[in-house]
């Protein structure tokens, strides 16, 4: 593909030729201004005032001339060309307004040199109160002032003079050559010098579009062409012009691969169609290609398939290459290898002996082999043992952070005769050490890359995500490297006498502080991980070319981030048989049971502050979950104890046969009911999307306020039923609240008895089994009959529309108190005068309203008489109870 050479239009001036040589001609100049001003150069310059001329429909804008009266410059008004002769003038600069940058007018000035502006940069100078900008060419806008463009892969001369004339209109400037000082390249194709310098560069690399949608958003005053949302949306995608094909992967890998080339603006095709450009192959699998590939197909590894997505570009194939493993470049360098001793017996035994010390190495590896899927995140006592190599082998993963940049000794002195302690202590700081490096491994390789800035297509998580998935992961890295040189000191100058124990005493609170935090959201983190692998292509590339490192042992980040929840027990483990090979009378024995101990308590504090979490959340989850709920629900001496799904069966706490959910919390009862339309979903701060609130807020109750405890007999008419008695404190009588249980995961004997317990704990009683009692339905008219039948459902839905109606035409909204003050007040503002019409009017109002408020419902006519039965049933039984 050619690139792009200097281009002429039919204007007769230069439109592609580099604007900087033009630019640095006009700073020369006024340098050169500048200089001779700077001397004692006695004559002065004439004054030329600038003037600002409104073209045709720019004088017929108001808030154009206003913005010139701003920021102070003279204008006149312009219907014709041929006014320019009699408004040419050497008093002024004349500075031209055009609106439409394509009429004729606007060639006939631009032919004869004449500065031409459009109605955006006088509003936008106006706005930040900024004289007009001087500019050589016709500038309409500033969206795409300070930047600076490359051009590549045109072949057609029309559109890229095209593309080159609406830049120079928007304030941008053109490199014919690449160079550091190029913000954008504006590439045809993805091939060619330029657009691999770019991709090396980090440049971003955009489509045509970008520049035509940019102009065709030239009137918007606060647009910028660089505006990450908006030039995100043409950026060239990584795999665009690519016609792809995988190799030596899973149906479910190949599957994913192809959804995310088709994602990334490719296309793909089988294994062996010549229209691939590309052949993607697994390397650890694949040994030899099924076929001779053509000269025009790349073979490459999976790692640039990956590394093209991350940073959002296409990758330059020759750096991840494929080579059989028969090659002859192969050959060579593991003929190198070869021992270059006459013997070829001796040659095959110290081959032989190095390969054997390869196999003891890689048995030593800090990274087990990859367990099967189902027991990955087991947590089981076998897998809290991460024994793995010595020191002398263990790997230098480049620069650490702070302490994890001391190395190891080089070798560890051995006593004439191993002790066991020794052996166990030995084990222990191997264990510690090889735990530090993965430590370090998931700070280096994925924590600050993803933390770094200037990533190539932008960082590829979010700051609060990154913080939400690595936690206290640094922290915990600063106290085990202590610990791990602690003991390899102590291992290094080895004496049955010195104490271990005193090494995790010294560090037990800095333990307490780092890992709770981490071990408490690891749930998050990992649901964290997921979703953002989901959702974002590029963090997913991430995770796949790190996990293929040799540092990672092809382990994912979740199983990385699991070993700080696994790390404390398998320490508790080893100081346990540590203890057991430790004399009596060696000082370090109660030491070491003091260290398991603060061990535990470690542990302890871990679980139950990860209970007070887990209780906390799940109150939020309520909050959330209920519209309306009280703020003061959220309490931290206050946890959820259960849920359970009702159906109302009296008229309180609200209509007979609503669908309640009762939330039973340590101290109180929080009651709701189902919502009959659910309103959009929520969103937080960060983005993140909630369901809607599928519950109503009725009564947040005191479980003080709970008298009795009613367990409804079971009858024919009535099932899973029971009762309530409450005194609310701004009632004088007791109030029967009566539900069925719709669950059947928890039976009502188990679920009142909990009740009890806890409204017994609330008002300081030691009999629970007292606020039980056991009634029979009919001495409180509760039955459950024909609770789901069509006739019980229209009853309700009637019940419904009429108070929906009978709300409608009421005053029950405006407090009867309110609505007298109104009256009186209305009544002493006419007294002492005559009444004026508009005041008769709003008499006549109010009366009408009042007299239609005096109008009973047909529905509720028989309510009044309703609730006094009621209320004499439920007195005469309360009495009875109590």
């Amino acid at each position: 593909m050619a690139e792009n050479s200097a281009l002429t239009p039919t204007t007769g001036s230069t439109s592609l030729a580099d604007s900087s040589i033009f630019d640095s001609k006009v700073t020369e100049t006024s340098k050169e201004n500048l200089f001779i001003g700077s001397t004692s150069y006695v004559e002065e310059m004439p004054q030329i005032e600038t003037r600002v001329i409104l073209v045709q429909e720019a004088g017929k804008q108001e808030e154009l001339t206003k913005a010139l009266k701003e920021i102070k410059v003279p204008f006149v008004k312009m219907e014709s060309v041929e006014e320019l002769k009699s408004l040419d003038s050497p008093e002024f600069e004349n500075v031209f307004i055009v609106t439409d940058f394509q009429d004729s007018v606007f060639n006939e000035l631009y032919k004869t040199d004449c500065r031409v502006i459009g109605p955006p940069v006088v509003l936008n100078c106006a706005q930040k109160g900024e004289p007009l900008p001087f500019s050589c060419r016709p500038l309409y806008c500033t969206s795409m002032m300070n930047l600076v463009l490359c051009f590549t892969g045109f072949r057609k001369k029309e559109e890229l003079v095209r593309l080159v004339t609406l830049v120079h209109h928007m304030g941008g400037v053109i490199r014919k050559d690449f160079n550091s000082k190029v913000t954008h390249l504006v590439a045809n194709c993805t091939q060619g010098e330029k657009f691999r310098i770019a991709v090396s560069l980090g440049t971003p690399i955009m489509k045509p579009e970008w520049i035509y949608k940019a102009w065709e958003r030239r009137n918007e005053q606060d647009f910028c062409a660089s505006f990450d949302e908006f030039r995100n949306e043409f950026k060239v995608p990584p795999f665009q012009d690519c016609i792809l094909s995988f190799l030596g992967f899973s149906d479910e890998e190949k599957t994913n691969m192809e959804e995310m080339t088709e994602m990334q603006g490719g296309n793909y095709l089988p294994v062996g169609d010549e229209r691939c450009t590309h052949l993607i192959v697994e390397e650890n699998i694949v040994k030899e290609l099924p076929f001779e590939p053509s000269k025009k197909l790349y073979v490459v590894k999976q790692e640039w398939f990956w590394g093209s997505i991350q940073m959002d570009a296409r990758a330059g194939e020759t750096m991840y290459l494929y080579e059989k493993a028969n090659t002859p470049e192969l050959k060579k360098s593991v003929s190198l290898l070869s021992l270059n001793t006459p013997n070829s017996n001796r040659k095959r035994r110290r081959l032989k002996e190095t390969l054997a010390q390869l196999s003891r190495e890689t048995d030593m590896s800090p990274f087990p082999p990859r367990k099967r899927p189902s027991a990955e995140h087991s947590l089981s006592i076998g897998s809290l043992l991460d024994i793995s190599n010595t020191p002398e082998s263990s790997i230098n993963y480049g620069e650490t952070p702070k302490s994890c940049t001391k190395s190891s000794k080089n070798s560890t002195p051995v006593p004439s005769k191993q002790s066991a302690r020794w052996q166990v202590a030995r084990e222990l700081y191997q264990t510690e050490s090889n735990y530090v490096n993965i430590l370090a491994t998931i700070i280096q390789l994925f924590q600050v890359p993803l933390e770094e800035e200037g990533q190539r297509g932008g960082p590829i998580l979010a700051p609060e995500e990154i913080k939400t998935i690595f936690g206290s992961i640094p922290d915990i890295f600063d106290v085990h490297t202590k610990i791990k040189d602690d003991l390899e000191d102590l291992i290094v100058n080895w004496d049955e006498s010195k104490s271990i124990g005193d090494i995790f005493l010294k560090y037990s609170k800095d333990l307490v502080k780092t890992y709770p935090p981490f071990v408490n959201f690891f749930e998050m983190s990992k649901e964290t991980i997921i979703k953002c692998e989901k959702q974002k292509p590029r963090f997913h590339a991430f995770l796949k070319i790190n996990q293929a490192k040799p540092e990672c042992g092809r382990q994912s980040l979740v199983e990385l981030l699991i070993r700080p929840v696994q790390r404390l027990p398998s320490v508790a483990l080893l100081l346990n048989d540590l203890k057991k090979h430790t004399a009596e009378e060696n000082p370090d024995k109660s030491t070491l049971e003091k260290a398991i101990g603060s061990l535990k308590e470690v542990m302890t504090h871990i679980n139950e502050d990860k209970r007070k979490t887990e209780a906390q959340k799940q109150i939020f989850d309520v909050v959330y979950e209920v519209d309306g709920c009280p703020a003061n629900l959220l309490s931290s001496h206050r946890s959820l104890v259960q849920r359970v799904e009702t159906v109302s069966l009296g008229e309180h706490p609200c209509d007979r046969g609503e669908q309640v959910t009762l939330f039973l919390f340590n101290d109180c009862l929080e009651i709701a009911r189902k919502r009959h339309k659910v309103i959009g979903t929520f969103r937080s701060p960060h983005g993140q999307t909630r369901p809607p609130a599928s519950l109503k807020h009725i009564h947040l109750m005191p479980l003080s306020q709970i008298k009795k405890v009613l367990d409804i007999r079971e009858t024919e008419d009535c099932h899973n039923a029971f009762a309530l008695l409450v005194r609310p404190p701004t009632e004088q009588a007791n109030v029967l609240l009566s539900f069925q249980m719709t669950s059947e995961e928890l039976p009502k004997e188990n679920w009142l008895k909990m009740l009890c317990r806890h409204v017994a704990n609330t008002i300081c009683k030691a009999d629970a089994e007292n606020l039980i009692y056991t009634a029979d339905p009919e001495s409180f008219e509760v039955n459950t009959k024909d609770m789901d039948s069509t006739l019980s459902r229209a009853s309700r839905a009637i019940k419904k529309t009429s108070k929906k109606v009978t709300r409608a035409f009421s005053f029950s909204k405006t407090p009867k108190r309110a609505l007298r003050r109104a009256l009186m007040t209305s009544q002493s503002s006419v007294e002492g005068r005559s009444p004026s019409s508009n005041d008769k009017h709003v008499m006549s109002r109010l009366s009408s309203t009042s007299s239609l408020a005096g109008i009973p419902s047909p529905s509720l006519v028989s309510l009044p008489s309703f609730f006094e039965r009621r209320s004499h049933t439920l007195s005469r039984s309360t009495t009875h109870l109590i």
